[in-house]
Formats: structure tokens, sequence, C-alpha cells
């Protein structure tokens, strides 16, 4: 495990979904850390991790470089987890700029921006396009930064595996939207290994998948049986799917937007090497974690027999 005693390591998105297994792990290894997100509020259930005085909280907007620089004054290193679905080309884009000059700005001997699989500034999709934009100004700006691209992220808080987990336990017929696109989820607590093993990792880009990859009716189908489900699954042709994304994504609770419609037209695998092989970490499987929160979603819960 490293030793990171004493270094103070600021953590963008740190109250988030993936933040706070970040920062959990580096509370372990003697970090002291720097939660940055809008809202601190929303990250202080973290403080009880860390010793005294080992958690300290600041209101940082990254698309406010302002702000941005003021939470990495004095940094050791600095890790970039902000991610959004809106405002996505300040956010994602012009955001990551902002935090990689910040990090050089403060001297700080590492960064850590997590982008995604699928980012190319060529995209058509806008999230894909502002993930590879976002990657190029943190090159620009901080060369020997790592920058790790992450599958589907899942775990125990995930609006990924729960959202259609949910969809399965309240309808008889489940609509597949983009059936066979391909998926390879990671685990959450892998991808957060990840991100403090690449405070070692400077320069490098690694895309990172678990051990398994699914298409989107093969996950659907698991999730059922892992819930006790007996569902119908109806795949929808793509002209349906398409129209509905053009459509109607704009509305409030769509299915689907138009351009997360796009962004499934390609596989979210990993090309080549799996990044956690070369970080160390053994990828974890969905299946050796999920029981212990879909039970939620059985018909008895936790007294719910599911059939192998």
């Amino acid at each position: 495990m490293q030793n990171l005693s004493g270094q103070l390591i600021t953590v963008f998105g740190g109250g988030g979904f993936l933040g706070r297994y970040v920062v959990q792990r580096l509370l372990a290894r003697g970090a002291r850390v720097r939660i940055a997100q809008r809202d601190p509020r929303q990250a202080v259930f973290l403080k009880p991790l860390g010793g005294l005085g080992q958690t300290q909280f600041v209101a940082a907007d990254v698309r406010d470089a302002r702000s941005v620089a003021r939470a990495a004054t004095g940094s050791d290193a600095v890790i970039n987890l902000v991610g959004s679905f809106a405002d996505m080309a300040a956010v994602q884009a012009a955001g990551a700029g902002h935090v990689a000059a910040a990090a050089k700005a403060a001297g700080a001997k590492a960064l850590v921006h997590v982008s995604a699989i699928g980012a190319d500034p060529a995209s058509a999709s806008a999230y894909g396009r502002s993930k590879g934009d976002g990657e190029a100004a943190v090159r620009a700006a901080f060369v020997d930064a790592a920058i790790l691209r992450p599958s589907i992220v899942f775990g125990r808080e995930d609006k990924f595996i729960n959202r259609f987990a949910g969809l399965i336990r309240a309808l008889p017929a489940v609509p597949v939207i983009a059936p066979k696109a391909k998926f390879q989820p990671v685990y959450v607590g892998d991808v957060a290994d990840a991100v403090v093993a690449a405070l070692d990792a400077p320069g490098q880009t690694l895309e990172l998948g678990g051990p398994q990859q699914f298409t989107m009716l093969e996950l659907q189908q698991w999730i059922a049986k892992a819930t006790g489900r007996n569902r119908l699954f109806v795949e929808l042709p793509d002209a349906v799917s398409g129209f509905l994304a053009s459509g109607f994504g704009w509305a409030p609770g769509a299915p689907i937007t138009k351009d997360q419609w796009l962004m499934l037209q390609h596989d979210n695998v990993v090309n080549g090497t799996n990044g956690l092989a070369a970080l160390g970490i053994a990828p974890t499987a969905l299946a050796d974690v999920a029981d212990g929160w879909l039970v939620q979603y059985r018909r008895h819960g936790r007294f719910a027999a599911v059939a192998r």
C-alpha cells in the first residue's frame, strides 16, 4: 500500500459516487484530503473516515477558474473526478483544463484525471467530444497527468445497474434499447484503487474495465436473474429507439436522450490492455459484489430465494 502520509491531495468531486471511494483510500494511506466541490456540505459525511484534521472541505466549481485555483493551492497532488451530462463542454472540457492548470500552478507533483472510454474530440456525441476535449486540455496544461478511462462504473450507489434493476422490478415487459451494445462494467472500488495507484503513473492513459463484457440485453437479463425476476425483454429496433431519442429525448424523464443514443452506437469496452492489470489491480466481477445491494430489488428482499 502506498504511503501518502502527510501529503495534501485535493479531490475535485470527492463527495460523488466515485469520490467517496477515492477519499476513503487516500485517508487509509495517511494523506490529508481536501474535498472540493460546488456544495461541500454534501461531502461532510466523509469527515468521520479520517483522523482529526485529516479532511478539509472547500467550495469550488470547475467552471470557475478562480475557485479551482484557490482549492488547489498548496496541493502535493490533485485528482479530478468531476463529470456531468449537463453543460458538458464547460464542465468536462474547459473545467478539466482549469483543474490541470491550477494543479500545475500550485506545484502539484501529480495529477490524475478521470475521463471515460469513448473520449474523442471527433465523437458524434457531445459527451464523448467533451471528454476528448477535456483530455486534450489536461495534457496541454499538465503534460505528465495520468488519465484514466473507465467503462461503466458499478457499485451500491450507481445510477446504471440500479436504474435497470428498478425498471425490471416495475415492468412485466422490459424494452431494451441498443440490445447489442457492449459494456465492460468495472467495480467502483477497483476504479478508486486505480485512481490512487495512478498517482505514481505519470503520463499514462489507461482504459479500465471489469473481467466480463455484456451486451445491453445480456446485462439486463443478468440483473433479472440476480433479483429473481422472470421478465420478457423486448429488443427495440434501432429505427424505433433512434426515433424515440430524437423525437422525445429532450423531455424530462425520457428513457434516452439523443446524445445517449449516439454514445450507444459504439461499444464501451477496453481497447487493448486493461489498465487495471497495468496498475496491478485484479478486476472484481459484478457477481462478486452486486448481491450486497441488489437484494433490495427482490420480491421478499433478503428473505427471497434466487434460483441458481
